[in-house]
């Protein structure tokens, strides 16, 4: 799937009449083409970007309830999201894992453990279980001897799950691509179409991947707007005022021998109380995340959002305060990265307060799904396609039963079962197909990490890259988790990408300075 020559093939079968046209290749419209075609409908899915390019790479990379939310009383959002979180961990066994989270009490937060207890105990009961325990000083300081201990009262472990976003964003899509659905990456939707009662019926569509930058005209039964943080500006093209506050997260990267962390810590920020993480997260650990409107100027000027140098001094403010006898600076850091969420416009004054709701729009025929969190796709992608079937006529009837489909049964062949679990849990029932197409030593780690070279050359070969940073940031995460965007190992990169993505000489070079300039502009820790 997605060989050479794929863009060409679905390009000229686009002149067809569609079900239904999703504008948004994030994990929200990923949802929405995984349930149309369940329905049975013929599905086209574009992505200006990459598949995943905006918000669902760029998470804290957990599948999670969210604790803070309960303190907000957003109960629905914190019960829909540990359900999910509960069926994700079964339906993606190695994708969506289990993680401990260890919420280290302080004076300073002015709770006793007794309330932060009681919190821990409903959050579980939502889901419904009962998985935590309470942690003393004593136990603190023998698991987490590098935490401060000044003021520390004791804490409370619980349990939630990571996954990588951009990896289950990509599996969906292909699943439903695999059942009859059609994607296609770096295809902008320009303008909607209009009938003659003035009902969107289609999007005007141009190529950005092709150099003519070729253009065609689409119809649809239904046009669905899956363009999260910038669905406004479809809505603004049926008359509709933004409704959208784009808060922007940054997280950092270090290595994990600099934090070394076996499970996760839940910590508020002293300035602010802010809940941040601390995450052991594919070979390193992950810190964030920041919580602020995003500058409207920065969206202008930049084509990605990136971490200012504020909010990685606001990050590296607790991580001063907790971690004093590590020494941690900013020179110590791998990368950094920084994305936008979604968020419904409330009446709330501070970001953190605003609700992580969804909320589902038909505005004169265009469907708009917005708001809501990760973790809650499924419900979020469901009720959008059972909107969509009822404004087609037909009966909401989908049947799915799992968003992502089941594990097959893979050879281990000479793996170690960690490495067949990592590869099960980000290619499913395509792992056997990698492993089949890796060449000698491909299946041996990079650095330190968790990834092998198979992937590389896999993902080159049938994952739709079309620019090197696709590969890197997205489809293989190594440009984010290596120092210097793993630019110091581009010569075996290039080896075993190069040939399968039909690159010649001068567009190699040619993608490497993009994606240099790329990472520099909006990964490295010197941001901007």
């Amino acid at each position: 799937m997605w060989n050479k020559g794929w863009r060409e093939r679905a390009w000229s079968a686009l002149d067809q009449r569609w079900d239904l046209i999703v504008v948004g290749g994030g994990i929200t419209g990923a949802g929405v083409l995984r349930h149309a075609v369940a329905a049975g409908l013929k599905t086209l899915l574009v992505e200006a970007g990459d598949f995943s390019f905006g918000t669902s790479s760029r998470s804290s990379k957990l599948i999670h309830g969210g604790l803070r939310y309960i303190l907000n009383k957003q109960f629905k959002v914190t019960r829909e999201s540990v359900r999910e979180r509960e069926r994700l961990m079964k339906e993606a066994p190695y994708g969506v894992t289990k993680l401990g989270f260890l919420f280290a009490n302080y004076d300073r937060y002015h709770a006793g453990n007794g309330m932060i207890g009681s919190v821990i105990a409903l959050y579980d009961l939502l889901a419904p279980k009962w998985d935590h325990s309470r942690y003393s000083v004593e136990k603190i300081g023998q698991e987490w001897p590098f935490l401060d201990k000044q003021g520390l009262k004791g804490g409370y472990l619980y349990y939630d799950a990571a996954m990588d976003d951009s990896r289950i964003v990509l599996r969906v899509i292909r699943e439903a691509v695999q059942a009859g659905g059609t994607a296609l990456n770096y295809v902008r939707a320009e303008s909607l179409l209009r009938d003659n009662r003035g009902q969107v019926c289609g999007v005007a569509l141009r190529d950005l991947a092709s150099p003519s930058g070729r253009t065609a005209e689409i119809r649809g039964g239904a046009v669905v707007n899956a363009a999260g943080p910038w669905s406004d500006g479809l809505r603004a093209q049926v008359g509709r005022q933004p409704r959208l506050r784009k808060l922007r997260g940054s997280h950092l990267i270090l290595p994990h021998e600099k934090l070394p962390v076996r499970a996760a810590l839940t910590l508020l920020h002293p300035r602010d109380k802010r809940a941040m993480f601390v995450i052991p997260w594919e070979g390193t650990t992950i810190v964030g995340t920041t919580d602020i409107d995003h500058d409207p100027a920065l969206e202008g000027r930049y084509s990605e959002p990136f971490a200012t140098r504020e909010e990685i001094d606001y990050v590296m403010e607790i991580l001063e305060l907790l971690f004093p006898g590590l020494g941690l600076k900013v020179s110590d850091l791998v990368s950094t990265f920084s994305g936008l969420r979604p968020i419904v416009r409330g009446d709330a004054a501070s970001p953190s307060g605003e609700s992580r709701a969804h909320a589902l729009w038909d505005e004169d025929g265009l469907i708009t799904i917005t708001g809501g969190k990760y973790t809650t796709f499924r419900i979020m992608s469901k009720q959008t396609v059972g909107k969509v079937l009822s404004r087609l006529g037909r009966p909401p009837e989908i049947s799915l039963k799992h968003i992502i489909n089941p594990l097959p049964v893979i050879d281990q062949h000479d793996l170690d079962i960690a490495t067949l679990h990592y590869l099960m849990g980000r290619y499913g029932g395509e792992t056997a197909a990698l492993i089949a197409a890796a060449g000698e030593g491909e299946m041996g780690h990079i650095a330190h990490l968790p990834n092998v070279w198979a992937e590389l050359r896999w993902a080159a070969r049938a994952e739709g890259v079309v620019h090197l940073d696709d590969l890197l940031l997205r489809r293989v995460r190594i440009g984010m988790l290596l120092p210097n965007g793993a630019l110091d190992l581009l010569d075996r990169i290039r080896l075993l990408a190069q040939p399968e993505l039909g690159w010649d000489d001068a567009r190699w070079l040619q993608e490497v300075e993009l994606y240099r300039d790329i990472w520099k502009k909006y990964y490295s820790p010197d941001p901007g």
